[in-house]
């Protein structure tokens, strides 16, 4: 348990320990004899519901109203009133932050929040696909975000778009198909936590191949992207005189006559077979030299004491010159630590668990948010942020840059390896001696991604946190 969320609950529920243990030996006098607490105190207490008028937490601790069934009101220490007006309370469940944010949040910061379940859903032969962009998200200005679905046999038709590609795979199999700059064809299969990427103007296609089909999760380099704006193959050729049509490839115009007058889109196509039975036999066909597609999940993962996180950017998956992302994963407990990222815009995106984030937009604004599955979250570059795991399940989360390279600074191993002296002049002049333990804690200036508390902390630090 967090010191100063077990703190909290102490105070509001001290009373139940009286009774039951001898006065020399109560939380209350061990406290005042500078003790730290058994375990045993952590493990029997009851904790109070933190959206009550007489709730007090002096450090903002995080509640996880969804998973214990919490109704959030407007109540933080001692302040607020309980609501009269219209209430949503499955969305007040979502977003207990914004309801009750902590007391650190301050001035005006934009809607960093946007769920795909929000987004309009274009339904198709097969499929559908919804989208997050700048018009369902003012922040969402570097990335836009499509998620997609397609049957077995279900073809995303030939096409191509101003903007470079990159793609998650989510469920399922798919097999890509594209041609590189200088005419070599691609086929591959695609699954779960694969990618692909597509420069921008590489025609391509996709199609549903596992029993239950695929879902994925596509990403664009600009935020004013949209799935209507596509180029395809359906839609050119309608728009194509005959006459035009029959000089290109040397036929008559009459074979044109039953092409589709309307884009596919989305359909059923036929069954495929093998890549080696699909690949095309004329005598001038070459195979491309460039790898489109990249397998994520299968990279060794950098472990952390909290988590794990996978980068994948231009340095591993060469040709992904745009777009730089993390699968990063928080354990129950764990925070991806205080950080900023200086060359992109975080677009984030939300696969399992619940999360809270608190951005920090300098000039004394800072907003928080909450999180949980098929949730986007932005963060403005060289803002300050972390993500906790409020939730008793791990948090699976991708971290998607428009960037070449993934780059992040961590603010406990800056302050690690700045000069004692500055620190300690900038945050502890005050307080000496909780100076000389926060010291002693960043002295190694390891940056730890993803941190979990430690646990085994001292009780002469326990007692002084408390």
């Amino acid at each position: 348990m967090h010191i100063k969320s077990g703190a909290v609950l102490l105070a509001a529920a001290a009373g139940q320990f009286v009774s039951a243990v001898p006065v020399q030996d109560s939380p209350r006098q061990r406290l005042l004899d500078g003790k730290g607490l058994p375990e045993k105190f952590w493990k029997d207490l009851k904790p109070a519901n933190p959206y009550k008028p007489g709730f007090r937490d002096p450090y903002d601790g995080a509640h996880d109203s969804v998973g214990k069934k919490l109704d959030p009101l407007p109540y933080r220490n001692g302040l607020g009133a309980s609501v009269l007006g219209p209430w949503n309370p499955e969305r007040a469940r979502q977003n207990p932050d914004l309801i009750r944010p902590p007391s650190t949040d301050s001035g005006d910061v934009a809607n960093m929040r946007w769920s795909f379940v929000d987004s309009h859903v274009r339904i198709e032969e097969g499929g559908w696909t919804r989208q997050t962009t700048i018009r369902e998200m003012g922040t969402s200005s570097q990335i836009a975000g499509v998620n997609m679905r397609l049957e077995k046999g279900v073809i995303r038709e030939l096409h191509w778009h101003k903007e470079a590609e990159w793609a998650y795979v989510l469920e399922g199999e798919v097999r890509v198909t594209a041609l590189d700059y200088e005419g070599g064809s691609f086929i591959d299969d695609v699954g779960k936590g694969d990618l692909w990427y597509f420069p921008s103007g590489v025609p391509h296609s996709l199609q549903g191949l596992s029993e239950n089909g695929t879902e994925f999760l596509l990403i664009f380099d600009d935020g004013h992207f949209s799935e209507e704006s596509t180029f395809l193959l359906t839609d050119w050729l309608k728009h194509t005189p005959k006459s035009v049509l029959a000089e290109n490839f040397h036929v008559a115009p009459e074979i044109f006559d039953h092409i589709p007058q309307k884009e596919k889109y989305i359909f059923q196509g036929s069954q495929p077979g093998s890549i080696d039975e699909e690949k095309p036999t004329g005598k001038h066909f070459k195979q491309s030299k460039y790898q489109f597609t990249h397998k994520m999940l299968a990279q060794e993962p950098h472990q952390t004491s909290g988590g794990e996180v996978r980068i994948t950017d231009s340095k591993n998956f060469l040709l992904s010159k745009t777009i730089a992302a993390a699968h990063v994963t928080i354990q129950p407990g764990a925070l991806r630590e205080m950080h900023w990222h200086p060359n992109a815009d975080e677009w984030s995106f939300f696969l399992r668990g619940r999360a809270r984030v608190t951005i920090f937009a300098s000039s004394g604004t800072a907003r928080t948010f909450n999180y949980g599955p098929g949730d986007v979250g932005i963060v403005p570059h060289n803002h300050g942020h972390f993500v906790e795991n409020i939730g008793d399940e791990p948090i699976e989360m991708l971290e998607i840059f428009r960037a070449d390279e993934f780059r992040d600074f961590s603010l406990f191993q800056w302050l690690g390896e700045t000069p004692q002296r500055q620190v300690i002049d900038t945050l502890f002049s005050e307080d000496k001696e909780a100076g000389e333990v926060f010291l002693q804690k960043i002295q190694d200036a390891k940056k730890d991604e993803v941190r979990k508390f430690d646990n085994e902390d001292s009780e002469e630090e326990k007692s002084h946190d408390l």
